[in-house]
């Protein structure tokens, strides 16, 4: 060989090596560059997986509130529904203590039991509707209308108590209310 072939082939050689080199610097940038890729595509699923996990956090907070508020509603639904079917049990426990004629004794006795009925229910939420005054068509039923000398619809009897339970009303007050029609009479026989 002569020195010009061996000056090519060293010439070649190190042009060889120096696209070797920037060949090797380039995949050494690509590699950089996916390592950085992958390691922001590793941030990225933890900070993905960290958002899901707070969602589902806060999902089952709520799904437990939920289910929270359903029983309870459910408990007082019960409460209610118990109330009401003993509803007729103390009308007619009422009306036994008001037509019985017991010594003392015996009604003192009945008396404790009633109160405790009474107590019982009210423990539980069970209210007596108040039927004083003026006819409420929300809280009363009318049953009969009377001529009174009071104003009309002002409550002359309670036939049967009206109840209600944690504010909702389970019974209206069966009641008996004035018409006003005696007033009405009179004032015309005055003007006659």
């Amino acid at each position: 060989m002569s020195e010009e072939e061996r000056k090519e082939k060293d010439l070649s050689e190190s042009k060889n090596k120096e696209e070797k080199k920037k060949e090797n610097k380039e995949i050494e940038k690509s590699m950089q560059s996916v390592d950085e890729i992958k390691k922001d595509s590793k941030e990225m699923e933890i900070l993905e997986l960290k958002d899901r996990l707070l969602r589902l956090a806060a999902e089952f907070d709520n799904y437990k509130k939920r289910v929270a508020k359903e029983l309870d509603s459910t408990k007082a639904t019960g409460k209610m529904e118990l109330a009401i079917k003993l509803l007729p049990v103390l009308d007619e426990f009422e009306l036994a203590i008001e037509a019985m004629k017991l010594n003392n004794e015996s009604e003192k006795g009945i008396g404790m039991v009633f109160s405790n009925f009474i107590e019982t229910l009210k423990k539980e939420g069970l209210r007596e509707i108040d039927a004083k005054g003026i006819f409420d068509p929300y809280k009363h039923e009318i049953i009969l209308k009377k001529n009174e000398e009071t104003p009309y619809g002002t409550i002359i009897q309670v036939v049967r108590k009206g109840y209600s339970m944690n504010n909702i009303m389970i019974r209206p007050a069966s009641v008996i209310i004035s018409s006003g029609e005696k007033n009405k009479q009179e004032k015309e026989e005055n003007k006659k």
